[in-house]
């Protein structure tokens, strides 16, 4: 039986912080809103390529927990602005 590892716990940490980085909520059916979701989408992505291409750099010096925390720092630095998709529920009242 094929005895499955575990990631080791930087790269689990590394692959959280990108997907924080990059999981971002659909935005609302207001004016402006797809467009602040696409900047945010756009600047999030180049931080994300910004940190896994210095790691590529640099393979001999891997620090994944100092990479995951620049993302989180600069997932940090530009938050969501826009208002978010809320689906109906159906019901008013």
């Amino acid at each position: 039986m094929n005895k499955r590892n575990r990631l080791p716990a930087d790269v689990a940490e590394l692959l959280a912080a990108v997907v924080a980085a990059l999981d971002l909520p659909l935005p609302a059916v207001e004016y402006g809103a797809d467009r602040e979701h696409y900047r945010l989408l756009e600047r999030r992505s180049a931080d994300v390529r910004i940190a896994l291409g210095a790691l590529l750099c640099h393979p001999e010096y891997p620090d994944l927990r100092d990479d995951a925390a620049y993302l989180r720092g600069c997932t940090a630095e530009h938050p969501i602005t826009y208002t978010p998709f809320l689906p109906s529920t159906g019901e008013e009242g």
